[in-house]
């Protein structure tokens, strides 16, 4: 008994397995060496094996050895449907024709261009050692529908001179009523797209469970192989028709066999080898090419895909990156560098050597959102760029990783050919809060030159200063306001003015009575700024 239900299990593998492979594969090979050698088993002990077929059981005698009521993979309905109530297999059965028997049960007759029923591939092939009994009655029932087809459509059939009326008729219409046509909504072609999607999704994630039963019971290195061959297929078709769910649900069970203390070496070497596939330039750009698309895409299903990427995705994803034209869809490929540079900045760091200034500053946005601080050493080469969009983009970035590495180059920065760059460096500078940028500050802000300056960008580099607030700077300011000079008054007094400014900011009470005193000073702009800085430091705000 245990014999026939181990080769009633083993046909419905068989079906599977023959169906998916050329009969040169040695997985292939090893599924039918598998069925004879259960039948060879089986026939240790009896002559034949004699099957009763009913519409959802299989029979051993008396005995029930299978039994489904499903409509998918059910091997009963499948025998059942086509008439078939018997099946023997003699002893004497060869290889050759259990082979042949295996390929007629593994055609999917509902789904292939297949003509005839199994009952006729069986008889074609005239079997020595299968036989199998037909319902005579399931037979002449068709064939009496048949014959009784035949005769009602002559009965219905139009005599000769009724067809030429008819002709004749029809060519006298002068009233044709035209077919109302409705057309297609956009809405209703959206739902056409969404079922036709789902049901590509159901059959790949089919294929992927039928995929991993085989690998459960692979033996051999070579299956392994085979197998996982497959899965990178899957995971291709799957990706390019934007379904994240197969390749992900994959993915995700390729990492449970490999952490799985149960898994054969084998298997875990192939599944590791399945894993590195996601990350090649192929797949990545097939995942460029869904994320520019505008498509909406699961933002979780998106993270959890990107979970099994390795650093060698990001040369791939760096490439795409400069090619994209979708915003939205840049910024997610620009969250998935986040995400794989912090494996490896020195990888990531090489998209700022492209040619291309969108891209340079794409990368040294994301190295500023790492926020680690070897990222420095990259940026410092970025600070003098030819762009000054790049510049200004490394500068913020040198300014947020706050490290004592990029204080030089903020400094040069400073004297930077355009003013939102040097503006950029001085609050760079004051946001470090360290005593050797407040120095840099100070000295710029002392030098000659600085007075030539625009207003607005003075008054930036003396407010960078405010991020200290400490009583050295506050004096710095109060000595500020005091200069008095007859040469270049105007620009000294913006300097004042500034200064005003600042230690309102900072709301220094011991500056109040050289502020008040300005309030009644001839330069408005100066006016303005003390008057503003005594309300701030008596009142708040």
């Amino acid at each position: 008994m245990r014999s026939a239900k181990e080769i009633v299990q083993a046909f419905l593998k068989a079906k599977k397995t023959v169906r998916m492979y050329p009969d040169n594969n040695p997985i292939y090979l090893r599924t039918v060496d598998d069925v004879f050698q259960k039948f060879q088993d089986f026939f240790g002990s009896r002559d034949e094996l004699g099957l009763r077929i009913k519409q959802n059981e299989i029979f051993l005698d008396s005995e029930q050895i299978y039994h489904n009521t499903e409509k998918e993979d059910n091997l009963a309905l499948f025998f059942f449907k086509d008439g078939i109530r018997e099946l023997t297999f003699k002893k004497d059965l060869s290889r050759q024709e259990m082979e042949e028997f295996l390929k007629i049960i593994a055609l999917d007759f509902d789904r292939e261009a297949v003509d005839d029923d199994i009952v006729t591939l069986l008889w074609e092939r005239d079997f020595q050692g299968i036989k199998y009994v037909v319902d005579e009655a399931f037979l002449l029932e068709d064939d009496a529908y048949e014959a009784e087809a035949v005769r009602e459509a002559k009965d219905k059939s139009p005599k000769a001179d009724e067809l030429l009326k008819a002709y004749a008729d029809a060519f006298r219409a002068e009233d044709v009523t035209e077919i109302s046509i409705v057309n297609l909504s956009d809405k209703d072609l959206q739902v056409l797209v969404r079922e036709i999607e789902k049901d590509q999704e159901e059959k790949t994630g089919k294929l992927s469970e039928i995929l991993f039963e085989m690998l459960f019971q692979a033996e051999s290195t070579d299956e392994f192989h085979d197998i996982c061959r497959f899965f990178s297929d899957v995971i291709v078709y799957a990706l390019g028709h934007g379904d994240l769910k197969t390749a992900v649900g994959i993915m995700k069970r390729a990492g449970e066999i490999m952490q799985s203390p149960a898994s054969s070496e084998a298997a875990k070497g192939e599944m590791g080898v399945l894993s590195a596939t996601v990350s090649s330039p192929e797949l990545v750009r097939i995942v460029g090419e869904i994320l520019d698309a505008a498509m909406p895409v699961d933002e979780e299903l998106l993270k959890e895909y990107v979970s099994f990427l390795d650093k060698n995705a990001i040369a791939p994803f760096i490439a795409i990156l400069g090619d994209m034209k979708n915003i939205h869809g840049r910024k997610q490929v620009i969250n998935i560098l986040v995400t794989l540079g912090r494996k490896d900045l020195p990888a990531l760091a090489k998209g700022l050597h492209d040619s291309r200034w969108y891209l340079v500053r794409n990368i040294i946005y994301v190295l500023r959102l790492i926020g680690d601080k070897k990222a420095v050493e990259y940026l410092l080469g970025t600070a003098r760029h030819s762009d000054v969009r790049v510049r200004k983009e490394s500068i913020k970035a040198l300014g947020e990783l706050k490290s004592p590495l990029s204080l030089q180059t903020l400094k040069d920065a400073l004297d930077d050919e355009d003013s939102s760059v040097r503006r950029l460096a001085a609050k760079s500078l004051g946001s470090s809060g360290s005593e050797t940028a407040k120095r840099m500050l100070i000295e710029k802000i002392s030098g000659k030159d600085f007075r030539s300056r625009e207003f607005e960008e003075k008054k930036e580099f003396f407010e960078a200063l405010t991020h200290w607030n400490s009583p050295d700077i506050a004096d710095f300011m109060v000595q500020t306001l005091k200069k008095r000079s007859f040469f270049r008054r105007s620009s000294l007094d913006e300097n004042r003015a500034c200064a005003a400014y600042c230690l309102g900011l900072m709301h220094s009470k011991d500056a109040l009575p050289v502020l008040s005193k300005l309030r009644d000073s001839g330069n408005p702009l100066l006016k303005e700024y003390a008057t503003t800085a005594v309300r701030r430091i008596e009142h708040g705000g």
